[in-house]
């Protein structure tokens, strides 16, 4: 059993609709689906009349919503009242694990500036878009930070969650300075991917998968530039682990700017293009429930407001970089 199957079966019953309480739950519609036929083989009974349009409740089901009910509220309420109290002051962060080691150490050094009493408890990336958000529609996170790109549109209703803007980065193709073709052939890395364009050779990749932002990001890419031709010799979703295998020279990789800003002075990190067509500008965004009005999670919200200068609601508006602020420029 699990708390967030009984808030779907909830939302189902106030809207009578399979799609729009997918979108109110900010699932796709078939998972939310699944989601609530694992409630009903959970309780051994069916909750849902199939077929009716709009959707209906079973005898059962009307039995079983007010114990829905009263058991969500009995569960935050015991949330609530079990909450030590040395952690009455923190706000919970879900973010993506680059971010928390390239952006958020200098982010926070800009808040504490105007709220030194900020104090953050962050729970682990968990590597997918949808199993991220999930953090932040469950309840489980106060906010989600993460990074934005218009190939990869995030599906949060705006009625119930706001967002702002903090700060941008850029998804860059690196290599090491000697990158292994093969088994046997090495070969110079900088803008080695320009090379094998112009040549039609295949390159060993470093891979995101397929469910996490960045992979899917790429995959976008990837699909608008058929002549790239590579061949998936590692997979990890998180940045930093990608990082440490391109510096080997296993393969061409996309990394973070922010991340790989000391590689490629130093010359450990090598660019793989000299053109722009394969860079994805990234903004890093900020997110929280409009439901969620604590007195904690509104006076970070709007300290990170006033930092960024970003008004509410605005499309993704430019922010002054946080290294310029934390450094005072």
């Amino acid at each position: 059993m699990e708390l967030k199957w009984l808030e779907d079966f909830v939302t189902l019953a106030d809207t009578s609709s399979f799609s729009r309480s997918a979108e109110l739950r900010n699932v796709s519609q078939p998972a939310f689906s699944r989601r609530i036929k694992q409630l009903e083989v959970w309780l051994g009974a069916a909750l849902i009349k199939r077929g009716a349009v709009p959707a209906e409740l079973t005898p059962a089901g009307r039995s079983f919503l007010p114990i829905a009910q009263d058991t969500i509220r009995a569960l935050y309420a015991a949330r609530e009242t079990l909450q030590p109290a040395s952690d009455a002051g923190m706000v919970r962060f879900a973010a993506l694990h680059t971010l928390t080691v390239t952006f958020i150490p200098n982010w926070l050094q800009v808040l504490e500036k105007t709220a030194p009493d900020t104090r953050l408890c962050f729970i682990p990336d968990r590597g997918g878009i949808e199993a991220n958000l999930a953090a932040l529609v469950d309840g489980e996170a106060d906010f989600f930070l993460t990074y934005t790109n218009p190939r990869v549109p995030l599906h949060l209703d705006r009625e119930h969650f706001d967002f702002l803007s903090v700060g941008r980065d850029r998804l860059l193709p690196v290599a090491a300075p000697m990158l292994r073709l093969d088994r046997d052939r090495w070969t110079a890395g900088d803008n080695i991917l320009d090379k094998a364009l112009a040549e039609h050779f295949t390159l060993p990749y470093l891979s995101y998968g397929y469910s996490s932002f960045f992979g899917v990001a790429l995959g976008k890419l990837f699909s608008q530039q058929p002549s790239f031709r590579r061949r998936a010799v590692h997979e990890n979703a998180i940045s930093a682990g990608l990082k440490t295998m391109t510096c080997t020279g296993a393969g061409i990789c996309w990394l973070p700017e922010s991340l790989v800003e000391e590689e490629l002075r130093t010359g450990k990190l090598v660019s793989a293009t000299s053109s722009s067509d394969w860079t994805l500008d990234l903004e890093i965004v900020l997110y929280r429930h409009v439901g969620n009005q604590t007195r904690n999670v509104n006076a970070f919200w709007n300290n990170a407001r006033q930092v960024s200068g970003t008004a509410v609601g605005r499309k993704f508006p430019v922010a002054e970089t946080v290294m310029q602020m934390a450094s005072g420029e």
